[in-house]
């Protein structure tokens, strides 16, 4: 089943942060544009899938990336990433906590999005 940040979710501060200073997790983020798999990634960053795995596990996890699944007609459907934050803002609050707050990029109601599922399979079959 596809992963994805909720809407209310406050992200881990320290996943965060650790995703943020693994370079090839940067590396990931800036090279995928549009939705990719695990392949994509591996061969656009010049790195082991299985490096490719694990900083795409880091990077959701960390509320950073979405997961996705790619409807193919031959029934082997993958799955894909995508970026889903525009900003990170790391604040100290008055009781001298940190908080952080990822800015989604387009957030689209549940409705938009099973609309765009349907559009998806439409086009596949």
């Amino acid at each position: 089943m596809a992963r994805e940040p909720s809407l209310g979710d406050q992200p881990d501060l320290q996943a965060l942060l650790d995703a943020l200073d693994d370079a090839d997790a940067r590396q990931i983020i800036r090279t995928i544009e549009e939705p990719a798999t695990a392949n994509e990634v591996s061969e656009r960053c010049d790195i082991p899938l299985s490096t490719a795995y694990r900083k795409l596990d880091l990077l959701t996890e960390a509320g950073l990336l979405e997961e996705g699944t790619e409807i193919r007609s031959d029934g082997h459907h993958t799955t894909t990433y995508t970026v889903v934050f525009e900003e990170v803002r790391l604040a100290l609050t008055e009781s001298r906590e940190f908080a952080v707050e990822i800015a989604r990029a387009d957030e689209q109601r549940p409705d938009e999005r099973l609309a765009d599922i349907w559009t998806s399979v439409r086009e596949e079959t």
